[in-house]
């Protein structure tokens, strides 16, 4: 095995005893994350925000918003008519639809038709955190479409553009693919133990509160398992917190210019962008995040990290300088940590439950962290 110690991606590996970050026999081992799935009154307002920020309509039903990214493969996002506006939870894909069996036995589900464009099969889930979590197989996968083609650039003394300008148009960027998704959970080791030995998910970095690395990892990282080939650096990420909820999802776009020049579009049609733009530490994304109209948090993302199973988790503090590698600081608006009623009703609840992972000690040190 390849160790964090060989400072491959992180200062410091795991110490002995401590969580291995994968499991020895996992049920399944999920090939990526398929698409999400939310719920929204307003289906029109959700496909005007949709081209916005880069993506193509898949299929449009009467409730039912399917939307994708240029790449072959699932849909991106499922966006289903509802009441109110909620994530509803993640659809992962498995490698081959006999996993769909093997997980069906295992947890005794039954696999189902699922109602995706071309059809396919599914097993609907339930996480430790309360998530319904789908494992799908697609029948037939969705066709390529035209890229955003990323601009040549010049670099030090072997120039590859000349009597040429750059002029990136300022339009959409063009989404690719869906990256990733971040989740919050009371419950974060029941929660990342459930995907370890459930969908057969491996850890690339865990996070842990200062003074309190005894008490285990509050945040982690976790990548499909594809063996030599190499995977997103996480595909899920979760960390502790008093509540249960949707963090943010991130779609892969073609370059810098395209996330900036995105961005500008955005902006110039009254998006809120929640920070950015900058370079992650974990993962090493080039980012830039904004609000969609009902306030959900999306991420244009470029040049991520990609890791082959025999790479071992990182450990770092966890802290909010720590987010980013350059870039402007990051926002109270991001870290969600804006004062609210919501906020302190989510923070005495948790302390009330005495079936979480929540205390003062955790509670005290997640707000250093954040404001560190």
């Amino acid at each position: 095995m390849r160790t964090a110690h060989q400072d491959l991606h992180s200062e410091f590996g795991g110490h002995r005893n401590e969580h291995r970050g994968r499991a020895r026999n996992p049920v399944i081992k999920a090939a990526d994350l398929a698409w999400l799935e939310f719920e929204k009154p307003d289906l029109d307002r959700a496909a005007v925000f949709a081209r916005d920020f880069g993506f193509e309509i898949a299929a449009r039903e009467p409730d039912a918003l399917w939307l994708r990214g240029t790449f072959g493969g699932p849909p991106c996002m499922v966006i289903r008519r509802g009441r109110s506006s909620r994530f509803i939870g993640p659809a992962f894909r498995a490698a081959e639809r006999a996993d769909l069996q093997r997980l069906a036995r295992s947890t005794g589900r039954d696999v189902r038709a699922a109602d995706v464009p071309g059809g396919g099969e599914v097993v609907d889930l339930l996480d430790p955190s309360g998530f319904p979590v789908r494992v799908v197989h697609c029948a037939l996968a969705l066709p390529a479409l035209p890229e955003q083609v990323p601009l040549t650039l010049n670099f030090g003394t072997a120039p590859a553009r000349t009597n040429a300008t750059q002029r990136p148009p300022r339009e959409p960027s063009r989404i690719q693919r869906l990256g990733h998704v971040v989740l919050e959970t009371p419950v974060f080791v029941r929660a990342l133990d459930w995907y370890l030995e459930t969908l057969g998910l491996i850890v690339s970095d865990f996070l842990f509160l200062d003074g309190q690395r005894d008490r285990g990892p509050t945040m982690a990282f976790l990548r499909c398992d594809r063996g030599t080939e190499a995977a997103d650096h996480h595909t899920l990420a979760m960390h502790l917190s008093p509540g249960t909820g949707y963090v943010h999802s991130a779609y892969q776009v073609t370059d810098l210019d395209s996330i900036a020049a995105g961005g500008e579009y955005l902006a110039e049609r009254g998006y809120q962008r929640s920070w950015g733009i900058g370079r992650h530490v974990q993962g090493s994304q080039l980012f830039d995040y904004w609000r969609d109209p009902d306030r959900f948090m999306l991420e244009h993302f470029a040049d991520g990290d990609l890791f082959s199973c025999d790479v071992e988790p990182g450990w770092a503090p966890m802290s909010a300088s720590g987010l980013a590698q350059w870039g402007p600081p990051v926002t109270r608006d991001f870290l969600g940590t804006n004062p609210s009623p919501a906020l302190v009703r989510r923070l005495v609840a948790a302390m009330r439950d005495d079936d979480n992972e929540i205390d003062l000690a955790r509670l005290v040190a997640l707000k250093k962290a954040m404001s560190s």
